[in-house]
């Protein structure tokens, strides 16, 4: 018969927080890992067709051959369409002229951010201190853009050599998007259901730490409770 040893809360709660916080930090490098390998797929794709457009005459349907290839062989991935092959050289050619290979930051960050950056700014610093801003900063999409169309790099583009080159928090909103980002679901083979379920648990995990924090006089019925009109 096994012995139960009951542990003092205090114990307890400062293991399991430390325990949690492994798995947070673990699972955010997996997201990171996967991320990078996927823009570096981006990247050396961009890079071959934009040095094939210079060298080689295949005419001016090379790029739509290329993505109907692309598609054909992997049907599943909706990473492969003309408009994101065409924003795959855009990004190499917008770097290239300084890197040679991805460059950190820009692996660092969902593809969605990076295409939003190639597509608003126009110099390699710029884009560089906006990379950085978002990484340490934990911005999502939608915070990126708010930051590019207030100019924000005109009024503390200087400061950019002050960030620290550190991985973001556990709850950084970029390593949320990253998770949740469809491309990576498209190279994982993952159905869009799984998406839905990780939105729905954190959705209904939020509404119901809301109900109890209003006490009395409310309830949370179901998860996907019918409602008959």
């Amino acid at each position: 018969m096994k012995k139960i040893i009951n542990l003092p809360d205090t114990d307890f709660s400062k293991w399991i927080s430390e325990l949690k916080s492994k798995i947070h930090f673990k699972r955010n490098k997996i997201i990171y890992t996967l991320n990078a390998q996927i823009i570096e797929i981006y990247w050396d794709l961009g890079k071959d067709i934009y040095h094939k457009q210079q060298s080689v005459k295949w005419g001016s349907n090379f790029i739509d051959r290329t993505v109907l290839e692309l598609r054909r062989e992997f049907p599943e991935i909706k990473g492969f369409s003309r408009r994101n092959v065409y924003a795959m050289v855009q990004l190499y050619k917008f770097y290239s002229s300084k890197y040679q290979i991805v460059p950190r930051r820009v692996a660092q960050l969902p593809w969605g951010h990076n295409r939003l950056i190639v597509s608003k700014v126009k110099s390699l610093k710029e884009a560089e201190f906006y990379a950085l801003s978002s990484i340490n900063n934990g911005w999502d999409r939608d915070m990126l853009e708010i930051q590019i169309e207030n100019n924000l790099y005109a009024k503390a583009g200087k400061s950019i050599n002050n960030f620290k080159m550190l991985l973001p928090a556990t709850q950084s909103k970029v390593a949320e998007q990253s998770l949740k980002d469809p491309y990576n679901f498209d190279f994982l083979g993952l159905e869009n259901g799984a998406l839905e379920k990780a939105i729905e648990d954190e959705l209904t995990a939020n509404i119901t730490k809301f109900l109890l924090e209003l006490g009395k006089g409310f309830a949370f019925v179901g998860r996907q409770y019918k409602i008959e009109i």
